[in-house]
């Protein structure tokens, strides 16, 4: 690292509690943070207005479609860069937040990876971020151990644990605790920038490196970013060219039209594509669901097999695939319901079919929620003959017009209610800190809190026809919420949260993401 960088002090940090702060935000840490912001949060903030841009076209009826300008990169012949060893083989890979004890279950689950999530599995208050950069520092070091205060079970990593990568930040989001010159840090620049400060030379000595997901992309441009801001922090360290490796997150729905763009821009550091499933009905819905002619049925209704969902996993299939890149399949947000073998059956055949269906489809790995449907998932990828399945191309690559196929199914009083339990649950537990929930039978985190808080949203504003005959309309909004919510008193932070949600659904125009709204409530919290 540079003397110059060393040299400078200019981060204002907010106090933190943690007693591991002082060795997480060290100066030279605090140095390297702020070089990042300096060179490129300009380019993260014009990239943000360029997405409400492209929403104002989409509003005035400009429909998603494959870029004009870059249609020689969609016809070249080109390859990203082959994966390192210890990538090749991603069949199943496990999901969730950054503390301790799930750091070291995750890493000892079986699984091929563990993505370490800073982003939709956390709640971003200070101390929590500090804590996982701390687990993941001392993953490293070899020191990582955590002792259950209620149970005495100690737990420790394991020989083989899995495979580390980490998700930062989406670029929306800002770390208001650090200031640079007066300004917030972007939260994807401190969590991918502490991340590899401390961790890089570690990483690479153990035959491993600095590996991310890269999360929210709305297309190429974004992606060009994370390039620059990659060979900049590898130059810094005299790391080699490809020692950061990435795979992106294709959640968002402008960056599906945009993918073979995507891994051109990064394909010195890029290893795949990843459907994410949740954040992309969000997406789908947020961009281009702003019309009483697209409105969406019950959440449940909106499966991975049909309509835009399937259209887009196909693409990703067949644009990875002829790049040299893994297709990674989606997330299983299924988890055990203690005492409830029946209902464990039926959801965990759910799961393996659905795991089935992404193998059949020529994907290279999945993702889970749950240690206890690894083995699921891996029986689904047992006919795998080598490490991926780079080799398979589907028969028929989806069109425009498959990729914005509207789902057909049940629009209900049942789903609606679901769909406000969840919403407003989640959103409780993540201003407590919580950012990973079990709530009736799967894993909720922020992009499946989003998906309720926009379907709700769009029905209102368009008093969708329920499958009963009634309009979804401002007073059976409101006759459902009181009820729901009169159901879940007593839970803490209900009362914030039930407010905060209501006015999102409310809202004449949606907010970007909920979380934004909610940072103060969980800043409020934090200090409390």
């Amino acid at each position: 690292m540079s003397e110059a960088l060393v040299a400078d002090r200019a981060a204002d940090v907010a106090s933190c509690a943690h007693p591991r702060s002082a060795d997480v935000l060290s100066d030279e840490a605090l140095a390297f943070l702020a070089a990042l912001h300096r060179r490129f949060d300009g380019g993260r903030r014009d990239l943000l207005a360029a997405r409400v841009e492209r929403q104002a076209r989409l509003d005035a009826g400009e429909l998603p479609d494959f870029l004009t300008g870059t249609a020689d990169i969609r016809g070249r012949e080109w390859r990203v860069a082959p994966a390192p060893a210890d990538l090749q083989d991603r069949r199943v890979e496990i999901t969730g937040p950054t503390n301790a004890k799930m750091v070291i279950n995750a890493l000892n689950s079986g699984a091929h990876v563990f993505m370490a999530d800073f982003e939709d599995a956390t709640a971003p208050a200070f101390d929590i971020l500090i804590d996982g950069q701390a687990n993941l520092i001392d993953r490293w070091r070899g020191t990582l151990a955590f002792g259950d205060p209620r149970s005495g079970k100690q737990y420790r990593l394991g020989d083989n644990p899995a495979v580390l990568m980490v998700r930062p930040r989406g670029l929306h989001l800002d770390e208001a605790h650090v200031t640079i010159d007066g300004a917030p840090l972007s939260g994807s620049l401190f969590d991918f920038g502490l991340y590899l400060f401390h961790n890089a030379q570690a990483a690479t000595a153990a035959r491993s490196g600095p590996y991310y997901y890269l999360p929210k992309l709305e297309g190429w441009r974004e992606a060009a970013w994370w390039a620059e801001v990659i060979a900049f922090a590898e130059a810094e360290f005299e790391l080699p060219l490809g020692t950061v490796r990435v795979t992106l997150l294709i959640e968002t729905l402008p960056a599906a039209f945009e993918m073979d763009e995507m891994l051109f821009a990064l394909k010195d550091h890029v290893v795949g594509l990843n459907c994410g499933r949740w954040d992309y009905i969000f997406s789908f819905i947020k961009r281009f669901g702003r019309t009483p002619e697209r409105l969406v049925p019950d959440r449940s209704a909106m499966t991975m097999d049909r309509a835009f969902l399937a259209a887009y996993s196909l693409r990703l299939i067949e644009t990875c695939h002829r790049r040299g890149a893994h297709a990674m399949g989606g997330m299983a947000a299924a988890i055990p319901v203690k005492d409830d073998q029946a209902a464990n059956a039926i959801a965990f055949e759910r799961v393996a079919a659905d795991k089935r269906r992404e193998f059949g489809n020529g994907h290279d790995g999945t993702w889970v929620a749950h240690p206890a449907l690894f083995p699921v998932a891996l029986e689904a990828f047992a006919a795998m003959a080598g490490p991926n399945q780079l080799h398979v191309r589907p028969d028929q690559v989806p069109d425009r017009d498959a990729m914005l196929e509207l789902h057909h199914g049940p629009r209900t009083e049942a789903g609606a209610r679901e769909a406000i339990r969840v919403g407003v649950q989640y959103l409780a537990a993540w201003i407590g800190g919580r950012g990973a929930v079990p709530l009736y039978g799967l894993m909720e985190d922020a992009a499946t809190a989003e998906i309720c808080r926009m379907m709700l949203w769009q029905w209102r504003r368009y008093e969708a026809p329920l499958d009963d005959g009634r309009r979804f309309d401002n007073s059976l909004f409101a006759k459902l919420f009181d009820e729901e919510q009169a159901a879940l008193a007593g839970i803490a932070n209900i009362g914030q949260a039930a407010a905060l949600f209501a006015d999102l659904v409310r809202a004449d125009e949606p907010a970007e993401f909920l979380t934004l709204a909610a940072q103060s409530l969980l800043d409020l919290a934090s200090a409390g």
